[in-house]
């Protein structure tokens, strides 16, 4: 699964063999994950993380978006 962007502790990734899903980003950070689709934002699923750290995840792909769709 390549990483295209690191901040703190979070890992952002991409399955390459998900073609058939909408625009979506994979979270990763110790013993959780999460995805989130993109256009519009929104979580899809999520293991391990608490809605305190789901909504900075959230924070931190708004931020980053214009990047995002690219990779």
């Amino acid at each position: 699964m390549p990483t295209f962007l690191r901040i703190g502790k979070y890992r952002f990734c991409v399955f390459s063999n998900e073609r058939n899903e909408p625009a979506h980003v994979h979270v990763e950070a110790g013993d959780g994950n999460a995805k989130f689709w993109l256009a519009p934002i929104q979580l899809a699923k999520s293991v391990g993380f608490g809605p305190r750290e789901l909504s900075e995840i959230r924070r931190l792909i708004q931020g980053n978006c214009p990047l995002l769709p690219e990779k």
